[in-house]
């Protein structure tokens, strides 16, 4: 499964329905070169187009790969723009990884933006802990531990990925502060089953990384084959709730062609509403009613 991630297919080489290279429109809510304003509140802090690994997938794959200085020149202009735009209170640093970045770079970035005044959080998307958990060292450690708070995504595919090394690395930023979550991309082949995910969810609960996101694959060129129908993924989503605990359970989610954001996906638990009750269905099929409030209701 993992293998299918990494190693380039002959399928990239056609390209599908509504597929381009740039899906989201990253290139059309590009404040400044290398960050992304798409929300009012936060902003995408591109800081780097070298990665730790290169899956097959990626939605920056039309960027990434590229020398790190090529983005790192401007980092000052994206730093004045943050400054200058005190709606922001959400800096997502990403590229590329971030963790691919020397000590010292990462030390100087998370400085300025974390001395930022109206900067609340400042989120890390990685890979790194799965495909590089050696990077996870104590001089590492000593920089992050420096900034609070610190969020980190980690891009998780598949249950085989928490080896044991990958295991230490989170528990080692768990215990430096750092706040996980896991982003986990829907794959066919890969890891679009109940059971697949069910460990993975688990696993990654077992070293402190909660799951946060289910994506469903973006249309970037030539990634037809790994995409699963939403369908199949509502009824995933189904096949977890309530056959695990809620903590185990991402939000899955659409991130829309065109740069509307992320959509949340749901299957179908509301089946009915009348003037005095919401009629609910659960996990087991069953249906339920739940009263329902009139505005003008008094007590």
């Amino acid at each position: 499964a993992i293998r299918r991630t990494v190693i380039p297919s002959i399928e990239e080489s056609y390209v599908g329905k509504g597929e381009s290279a740039d899906p989201l429109a990253e290139e059309h809510t590009t404040a400044v070169q290398g960050l992304v304003h798409r929300y009012p509140d936060r902003v995408l802090f591109l800081t780097t187009s070298f990665c730790s690994t290169y899956c097959r997938y990626c939605t920056r794959s039309r960027m990434v790969g590229g020398h790190t200085e090529a983005l790192q020149k401007h980092w000052e202009e994206a730093l004045a723009y943050i400054t200058e735009h005190t709606e922001v209170r959400d800096v997502v640093i990403s590229g590329g990884d971030p963790l691919t970045l020397s000590d010292e770079m990462l030390d100087y970035l998370l400085g300025r933006v974390t001395g930022i005044e109206h900067v609340e959080m400042v989120r890390i998307g990685t890979k790194v802990p799965m495909v590089m958990p050696q990077r996870i060292n104590e001089s590492l450690l000593a920089v992050l531990r420096k900034y609070k708070p610190i969020y980190m995504s980690i891009h998780a595919t598949h249950p085989d990925e928490l080896t044991r090394e990958a295991a230490r690395a989170c528990n080692a930023l768990a215990d430096n502060g750092v706040v996980l979550g896991s982003q986990t991309v829907l794959l066919k082949g890969v890891n679009d089953s109940v059971p697949v995910l069910t460990d993975l969810f688990h696993k990654l609960l077992r070293v402190r990384v909660k799951p946060y996101y289910l994506f469903q694959c973006d249309p970037i060129s030539g990634s037809q084959h790994f995409r699963t129908t939403v369908d199949k993924g509502k009824a995933l989503m189904q096949g977890l709730r309530g056959f695990t605990s809620g903590y185990a359970i991402p939000q899955y989610v659409i991130d829309t062609p065109g740069g509307g954001g992320k959509v949340p996906i749901l299957p179908q638990y509301e089946v009915g509403q009348d003037d005095e009750h919401l009629y609910l269905r659960n996990y087991e099929g069953k249906v339920f009613s739940y009263p329902t409030a009139r505005e003008n209701a008094t007590c």
